[in-house]
């Protein structure tokens, strides 16, 4: 386990719900520096005994994160006894010295528990999104990118609000130090939302942090659905017409109701309006997408596993033929690139520059 002392702030939210805004607003502060989705707990079983002692290369495999953020992979250990130890070893590096390290990511939306066992000292800062308004701007950013394309991920979305739900209950009954702010107000009072963020940090505010003026947006995928966040200005999205099909959207309305009557109205936050018409799901229903849920979950853990234990020869070609796919589904002037798209090499990292 990692040293006593503080432990690292991990930030987590559904994907497009504000996470990558939220981080860059949160490395503006000089004394705060997170990695963009390193996401190596997703390949934990690299750390198992008896494990091949190449974790750097097949995390850089994964998803780039080593030099997407300048890793210098002489100074980390190439034998480590478990993912805190070499996720800590990572996350520090990168800070150089800042007194808030960790990372962000979308995909610890239901282990946060777990996390806090691995990191006894960590704190969690969780963005809430309309839910609504984040299977739709999932929906739109597919275009251009085939990890939101990916089948069942709305479905990982809708139940997986609720999985984040029950994992911040789990930290506050624990005590484990946790923040929670919404989307909706960060963009309207982004000063109010992040001078509340430093207060938990312990930290003095720092003007900058309202502000996308100078960020540094370096580690973040290009691709469209990105436009945004890699803009100057915090700014609402205009309103667009609806992509959400009237099943999906009656389907979210149908939880969004039911979750309100089980917490008596104080969570969701939003959307403010709720549509009372609609019936609650009922028991069959929510039994059926609790397993399709965890069908798909399992998925995911059989993709990580692949790339933890299958030769790289094999996933050379994997990626390949990734590689492919994510051409056919992507503009040639601007390639669009999500988790597990990017096809990166075995790990030629450059040392940090001074500058990020």
């Amino acid at each position: 386990m990692p040293e006593s002392g503080s432990g690292p702030l991990i930030v987590v939210g559904l994907w497009r719900s504000g996470t990558s805004l939220l981080y860059s607003l949160l490395n503006q502060h000089s004394e705060i520096a997170l990695l963009y989705e390193g996401d190596l707990y997703l390949l934990r079983a690299l750390f198992r005994p008896g494990n091949q002692g190449d974790w750097l290369g097949r995390w850089e495999f994964w998803n780039s994160a080593l030099t997407r953020h300048n890793i210098d992979t002489s100074r980390i250990p190439a034998a480590v006894p478990d993912f805190a130890t070499a996720a800590s070893a990572v996350w520090k590096q990168y800070a150089d010295g800042a007194a808030v390290w960790g990372e962000k990511s979308p995909d610890y939306y239901d282990c946060m528990e777990i996390l806090a066992r691995d990191f006894p000292n960590a704190r969690f800062l969780v963005i809430w999104r309309d839910l609504a308004d984040t299977c739709r701007s999932i929906v739109r950013a597919r275009t251009g990118s085939t990890f939101f394309s990916k089948p069942g991920l709305l479905h990982r979305a809708i139940i997986g609000y609720h999985k984040m739900k029950q994992q911040c209950d789990l930290l506050e009954k624990r005590g484990v130090p946790l923040h929670q702010i919404y989307y909706e107000e960060l963009i309207q009072k982004p000063e109010q939302v992040m001078a509340g963020v430093c207060g938990f940090l312990g930290l003095v505010f720092e003007p900058q942090m309202a502000s996308l003026r100078g960020a540094d947006r370096s580690a973040i995928y290009t691709g469209s659905h990105h436009e945004q966040v890699k803009s100057e200005g915090i700014v609402s999205s205009p309103k667009k017409e609806e992509v959400l099909p009237p099943q999906l959207k009656t389907k979210i309305e149908r939880y969004v109701r039911y979750w309100r009557s089980r917490y008596a109205g104080a969570w969701p936050r939003y959307p403010q309006v709720q549509n009372d018409t609609v019936a609650l799901p009922s028991l069959f229903e929510r039994i059926g997408d609790e397993i399709l849920f965890r069908l798909l979950r399992a998925v995911d853990g059989f993709t990580q596993a692949v790339y933890c234990y299958a030769p790289y020869r094999m996933l050379e070609k994997y990626r390949s033929a990734k590689a492919r796919r994510h051409a056919e589904a992507t503009s040639p002037t601007a390639p669009a690139q999500s988790p597990v798209e990017n096809i990166a090499p075995v790990p030629q990292v450059r040392k940090r520059s001074s500058a990020s």
